[in-house]
């Protein structure tokens, strides 16, 4: 196996791409709108991943957080609300807004996991900030780290209830960043001391969860030349020490333009700095190949952090309790309508 997790590049696996996949065995998959087409497209998609590795439980993983990170849509799928929704209702009833957030992340893993999805990447923990770059906008969880690591832990739990692992991102923050990195490079000024802010919520919830993905930003207080995602000066220091986040650290993907130098060479480097796996989202081939020719095989240390990461998944059969989850979700939310 290698620490590698690909994308694919259509509804249905190309004679190529089952036969590379076959031969190179990634640690996983990432799927978006361009997998998605129909419930049973994707089901049949998601059991030919796992027919190729003859192992039920694998890392098949997607961004759905809601709003405008959604990759499985209606008519087919539910729609679920952004983070600011949570956020917001905070502000008036914070009981009512954790429960809420909890409520519908469990629906929302009740839905991936009848698509034979284990992995969620949700939900972002970065603290807003009035200049925080719209990459992130109404993602957020909120303003005051507190705040975000309540929501972000009953997220976690409802993921975790509807057999689906959260992941914690975009360690060691991405609140302070004013451009976005899938275009460009984002630099953060900002002192050690200032940033016990944005690591605040990662610190509270680095032992519940197993897997997290780190940030294309450069933060000069701990690494001037390099951004978070190749620098062992961060990963070490701040990420594993700091935070004390010992589960299994993905990058962010590697495609983005935040990142100098070939995909390969970018993986390479990512790895050395003490990421465990790369995430490379756009099912370029060549690329691919690249990567699979100059990572290795993975080590039996990130193995077993795999592993880890994975216990609990599963996939769902019942979603019997689904319309009864959005329900409540929306009744709660509408608190803050009823205030106003």
């Amino acid at each position: 196996m290698i620490p590698a997790v690909f994308g694919i590049a259509g509804t249905e696996l190309s004679a190529d791409e089952r036969a590379f996949f076959e031969d190179a065995d990634p640690a996983g998959y990432i799927l978006f709108a361009r997998n998605c087409e129909s419930p049973d497209q994707l089901r049949k998609l998601t059991g030919e991943l796992r027919s190729i590795h003859g192992r039920e439980r694998i890392f098949i993983s997607i961004d759905q957080e809601g709003g405008r990170v959604q990759r499985m849509k209606p008519p087919y799928w539910a729609s679920y609300p952004a983070g600011e929704a949570f956020d917001r209702l905070y502000a008036l009833a914070p009981a009512s807004a954790i429960e809420a957030a909890r409520v519908n992340a469990r629906a929302m893993a009740l839905e991936l996991a009848s698509m034979g999805i284990t992995v969620d990447f949700h939900a972002p923990l970065d603290v807003r900030r009035a200049e925080t770059d719209n990459v992130i906008g109404d993602r957020s969880l909120g303003s005051d780290p507190m705040q975000v690591a309540a929501l972000g832990r009953a997220i976690l739990d409802g993921m975790t209830s509807g057999g689906v692992a959260g992941c914690l991102k975009h360690m060691p923050g991405h609140g302070r960043a004013t451009a976005d990195s899938h275009n460009e490079l984002p630099v953060v000024s900002a002192s050690a001391e200032e940033l016990e802010v944005d690591i605040a919520p990662f610190r509270t919830l680095a032992s519940q969860a197993k897997i997290g993905m780190s940030a294309h930003i450069v933060f000069e207080a701990w690494d001037a030349d390099r951004p978070a995602t190749l620098s062992p000066d961060v990963i070490e220091n701040v990420i594993r020490k700091d935070i004390g986040f010992e589960g299994l650290l993905l990058t962010d993907d590697i495609d983005m333009q935040a990142l100098e130098g070939s995909i390969p060479e970018r993986a390479e480097r990512a790895l050395a700095a003490g990421c465990d796996i790369v995430l490379n989202c756009w099912a370029r081939m060549g690329d691919q190949i690249g990567i699979a020719e100059r990572v290795g095989t993975m080590s039996e240390t990130v193995a077993a952090k795999l592993d880890r990461a994975l216990e609990g998944t599963g996939i769902a059969n019942d979603l019997s309790e689904h319309g009864e989850l959005l329900a409540k979700r929306d009744a709660l939310l509408a608190l803050e309508g009823q205030a106003a």
